[in-house]
């Protein structure tokens, strides 16, 4: 698998988006952005992806399952995706659908978070204030996760970009704009001030999915690594 290595999983980064670069609504109210043809695209990525990745917010404010739909694929793998949430202090919520043990679930968090989780939920450690999603990616493949999707939220696309974590990254744009300032941006995050602190992707191929477009990049170059590894509060 091209991108997958010893330190960590191949990383696809996958998110849709208004035109003006919007997750979701005001204060972060979900938005279905996808069309049918992009959700069934998302659903394969997810049946051909051994994790999928989002942070605490997400679960808080959307509760997703991250499960496969089988309406959406043509056969279902023979292991459901593990699902990862990166949350630092136990913020997810006792009733979410994360912890319904329906599939394997990891909860990736820090040492100072003294939360008890079901058995079935297994529980990484990454990181003593914030977690370490470079630590974290190399827990993962340790565990033999070899083929990540990452779904968000913004402060997760954030650092994955950041700190060039990734191999893919494909962007499904819905033809609307939201506008609204307290919407998350699709990358938040450091000022860029200069030229040099600038994420830079390759272009790869634009195409025409139902009523969007679907872009898909992948790094230009490889950025150095920062004296301190990316982290996420959450």
């Amino acid at each position: 698998m091209v991108g997958a290595t010893a330190d960590r999983p191949r990383v696809w980064v996958n998110c849709a988006a208004s035109l003006d670069g919007r997750l979701a609504f005001a204060h972060g109210a979900r938005a279905r952005l996808s069309g049918p043809e992009d959700l069934a695209r998302v659903h394969r990525l997810r049946a051909e992806s051994d994790a999928i990745l989002v942070g605490v917010g997400t679960v808080v404010l959307d509760d997703p399952s991250l499960r496969v739909d089988p309406s959406l694929v043509k056969s279902l793998p023979a292991r459901p995706p593990t699902r990862v949430v990166v949350d630092a202090s136990g913020r997810t919520p006792e009733g979410a659908r994360f912890l319904d043990g329906s599939v394997p679930t990891i909860v990736a968090t820090t040492d100072r978070n003294p939360r008890a989780y079901p058995p079935h939920v297994r529980v990484v450690r990454a990181g003593g204030e914030t977690v370490d999603l470079a630590q974290l990616f190399g827990l993962l493949r340790e565990l033999g996760l070899v083929r990540l999707m990452v779904e968000g939220g913004s402060r997760i696309l954030a650092s994955v970009a950041r700190d060039g974590l990734f191999d893919r990254w494909t962007i499904y744009y819905a033809p609307v704009f939201i506008g609204d300032a307290s919407a998350p941006p699709l990358v938040g995050g450091e000022v860029v001030l200069r030229p040099p602190d600038l994420v830079r992707l390759r272009l790869e191929s634009v195409e025409r999915l139902g009523e969007g477009y679907l872009a898909s990049f992948t790094p230009q170059v490889p950025r150095a690594r920062p004296d301190v590894p990316g982290s996420v509060q959450a």
